[in-house]
């Protein structure tokens, strides 16, 4: 690929040679002699790298797009490798990161240290943009020749560059007009691309060319976590102790620079309508909560009519959020949980709907899949669409041995499953993230159109995460707030004291409904228990809650700041235990709901403006109340007291038993 033209030198140093056999003992070394250069260009710098002799054919530049779909491609010869390994990923990575970095590229590679080699001389020279570099690891032992080798995103090494007339000080510098590098804590000799100061995040958003942050309108989950990610670098350095004092910012200037990577997000509870001032309540003894076992095949069947029907949709649904599923129900009752099929639906008349759904999708498929190349070419949407999700494939879930491997069956359905949702809302399209939500609905389907229609419908849940103004993800964290300050206002006011009020450390929580958050069969539990739509509206806020409730001890106690707290609540990830959060969560539910005097602001968040109310009935002269949770008896065998499900009539559905209070 040809490396652009135009554009002025700012660098350019001779005597930079590639030591083509370094590292193998085998060979003596080869010594490519070469030209570093750096060039200013109209959107951007880049750095290129290629030999002296003259003859090279500028086909074999190696090209790193800037674009957020971009990889370094090696296309030279079939020979060629680029080697990715896990063990790559330094621990100074922001784990702000949604996804494992490998790449989808249907060109030979393999897993091992992240080196590239080539054959031929003229097979070395590369070109990249600054916007695509990670970090840099140099020489700073004084022996041998001074080298440099950049890490690029997606974990692309390239080959170390040996000053042999001079070192590379002043190449470095150079660098750092345009990019701020900081040390590692780990290695002091790996220096890390933590965004430029000079620029603000407003600023990146103009210039169409910087990376991921150039996506923010139209790939909120992009923007926002690409923003996180350079922004955690910067956090970890200051965190650890970087003996450059002056690369340090104050804490307060941090929590700025965050709420500038997110435009749009920052709250001002005061400035939204509805706001309400959410005075100290006492919101009672919170209830004691244990979970059932999942339910049964048995217990599924014994649900179900002649004719295929669930029997009792209300109670069914009660002891699914009070236990989940097992495995073996997931494909069926999935189903019935987010939409696609209806609550009383016959066997016949469901096989009728799932007839009508393939020749539908199929209708969808072949719309992208005829698209000849020529076409492709001049449709730009198609073309993004594609390459980001060909990117994000092959980084989702490649641990879980459905995903795992090269050529594997289940990557090519997430795929054209993610393509033709592309069909299916042109509107929105594809946007990173989706992919994660996607996964586990396949895992669980293992059919490519029931997937689709479930991830479909689960995506008009999600739809407004991943809109351009991202007004579900701005609602959401006021919700949070709000739900928070009622449980624990001392903890917001600390929160606030450490510049952390906005729950900024909880948007990925959100965005993809803590995917990153458990280990997998975790959130099939979850998600499962979720999708009941019990025991409340916006129950994912209420796991939030619980949480945070929990590590708040530890933070308060401790001390954390800004930056502190954001690590903290980072590497949580695949620390917690879904069934304990359950439990939390759901007893917080029932102790606000249990609240008289429950402010309208957490009854609204809730879904409880009627249910919150309890009238006597004209029928019975019973009290009801609507919506209320309900537990069934067996969870609590030494509990007495019976609590009625309501839902639209006065229909005794279950007896149920309320739970014994926490000392």
């Amino acid at each position: 690929m040809a490396a652009p033209a135009g554009g002025k030198v700012v660098y350019e140093q001779e005597g930079i040679f590639i030591h083509s056999s370094s590292g193998n003992n085998d060979d003596q070394d080869s010594l490519l002699s070469g030209i570093l250069r750096v060039i200013e260009k109209d959107t951007e710098v880049v750095v290129e790298w290629r030999p002296v002799d003259e003859s090279l054919d500028s086909s074999n530049i190696l090209y790193a797009r800037k674009d957020s779909s971009s990889v370094v491609e090696w296309v030279q010869t079939p020979k060629e490798k680029t080697l990715r390994g896990p063990e790559h990923m330094n621990s100074y990575e922001a784990e702000w990161d949604m996804v494992n970095t490998v790449s989808f590229k249907k060109k030979a590679h393999s897993n091992g240290d992240a080196t590239v080699r080539t054959n031929g001389e003229n097979n070395w020279s590369f070109l990249f943009s600054l916007a695509d570099l990670k970090s840099i690891k140099q020489n700073k032992e004084g022996m041998g020749w001074s080298y440099v080798v950049f890490c690029l995103k997606d974990d692309v090494v390239l080959p170390a560059l040996h000053f042999h007339h001079g070192d590379s000080s002043t190449f470095i510098q150079l660098l750092k007009k345009y990019l701020v590098l900081c040390e590692s804590p780990q290695d002091k000799r790996i220096l890390v691309n933590c965004q430029s100061i000079q620029q603000s995040f407003e600023n990146l958003l103009d210039e169409p060319t910087y990376g991921l942050i150039q996506k923010l309108k139209k790939d909120p989950y992009t923007a926002t976590m690409g923003g996180f990610s350079k922004v955690t670098h910067f956090i970890f350095d200051s965190l650890r102790g970087s003996d450059s004092s002056s690369q340090q910012r104050p804490e307060s200037e941090m929590a700025d620079f965050i709420s500038d990577a997110i435009p749009g997000l920052k709250i001002n509870q005061q400035e939204e309508p509805g706001f309400e001032v959410i005075t100290r309540i006492d919101l009672g003894k919170r209830p004691e909560v244990h979970r059932r076992q999942p339910v049964s095949v048995e217990e599924w069947i014994k649900n179900m009519d002649s004719e295929g029907r669930v029997l009792n949709v209300d109670s069914m649904k009660q002891i699914i959020f009070r236990g989940g599923l097992c495995h073996a129900l997931r494909k069926e009752v999935w189903k019935f949980l987010l939409g696609y099929y209806p609550w009383y639906s016959t066997k016949e008349e469901r096989i009728l709907i799932q007839k009508r759904k393939i020749d539908e999708y199929f209708r969808m498929k072949l719309q992208w899949k005829s698209v000849s190349e020529e076409q492709e070419k001049r449709n730009y949407r198609l073309r993004d669409y594609r390459s980001l999700i060909e990117k994000d494939v092959n980084r989702t879930d490649r641990t879980n041995k459905f995903y795992e491997g090269q050529d594997n069956p289940g990557l090519i359905l997430l795929h054209d499953i993610l393509m033709t949702y592309c069909m299916y809302d042109f509107d929105l399209g594809y946007v990173q993230g989706m992919s994660d939500l996607l996964s586990p609905i396949l895992y669980v389907m293992e059919n490519e159109v029931d997937a689709f229609w479930c991830f479909a419908l689960y995506m008009e849940q999600m739809h407004q995460n991943f809109e351009e103004q991202m007004q579900g993800m701005k609602t959401q964290l006021i919700q949070l707030s709000t739900l928070l300050r009622l449980l624990d206002s001392g903890f917001c006011s600390y929160l606030e004291s450490q510049d952390s009020g906005y729950l900024y450390f909880c948007f990925r929580w959100l965005l993809i409904r803590f995917k990153r958050e458990f280990n997998f069969q975790g959130i099939l539990r979850l998600w499962e228990v979720m999708w009941t739509d019990l025991p409340c509206q916006n129950f994912h806020l209420l796991i939030c809650c619980a949480i945070l409730e929990s590590e708040k001890q530890q933070i308060m106690e401790k001390h954390y700041g800004f930056n502190e707290i954001l690590k903290h609540i980072n590497e949580l990830s695949m620390k917690m235990d879904v069934e304990d959060v359950l439990c939390k969560a759901e007893a917080i539910s029932m102790q606000m709901m249990n609240c008289k005097e429950l402010p309208q602001a957490v009854c609204e968040v809730l879904g409880l403006e009627d249910s919150a109310v309890t009238t006597p009935d004209s029928d019975t002269g019973e009290d009801e109340t609507a919506d209320r949770i309900t537990c069934p008896s067996s969870a609590y065998p030494n509990s007495h007291m019976p609590i009625t499900t309501v839902n639209g009539t006065n229909k005794h559905i279950e007896q149920m038993t309320h739970t014994v209070p926490t000392n």
